[in-house]
């Protein structure tokens, strides 16, 4: 169970609510794919930048892992300032499936499944199909707003 994340899926934020006097939790795994996707992995080494930038950013939490090599988050903040083209959408379901390898090195799904397609301009859709141990499917679809128009 985790503390819910109140996420609209057309903005592309979240914040968290309370109910009660208390906060409000989520026994589904949304919030887990919401922090998956939309925090800030830190940059490999090796990664390029984007222009200008010199912080790799990256969650605090990912210093001390509780298991080696544990990563939060998604590098897909690497690619917010290209262009609109078929590469850039690849490189966004390849950095979003890396984020949500864990669900399946953790044992919560079977398999992963990030398609992105550009439906319009500068607006990137992404579809993610997981997969749960006992074959049931859960879909999540986001549209963001592309920042290099």
């Amino acid at each position: 169970m985790d503390i819910m994340i109140a996420f609209d899926d057309k903005l592309l934020v979240g914040d968290i609510r309370e109910i009660a006097g208390d906060l409000e939790t989520d026994t589904s795994i949304r919030t887990a794919v919401v922090i998956s996707l939309f925090t800030d992995r830190l940059a490999n080494p090796d990664d390029e930048l984007p222009a200008g930038d010199s912080d790799r950013r990256g969650w605090w939490g990912d210093l001390l892992p509780e298991i080696d090599g544990d990563k939060i988050g998604s590098r897909r903040w690497l690619y917010v300032r290209e262009k609109q083209t078929p590469e850039t959408a690849e490189k966004i379901r390849e950095a979003d499936q890396e984020a949500l390898a864990w669900l399946i090195d953790d044992g919560i799904a079977l398999a992963v499944s990030v398609t992105t397609e550009w439906i319009a301009r500068g607006v990137l859709a992404e579809r993610i199909v997981i997969t749960k141990p006992d074959g049931d499917l859960v879909n999540f679809r986001f549209n963001q707003l592309w920042e290099n128009l």
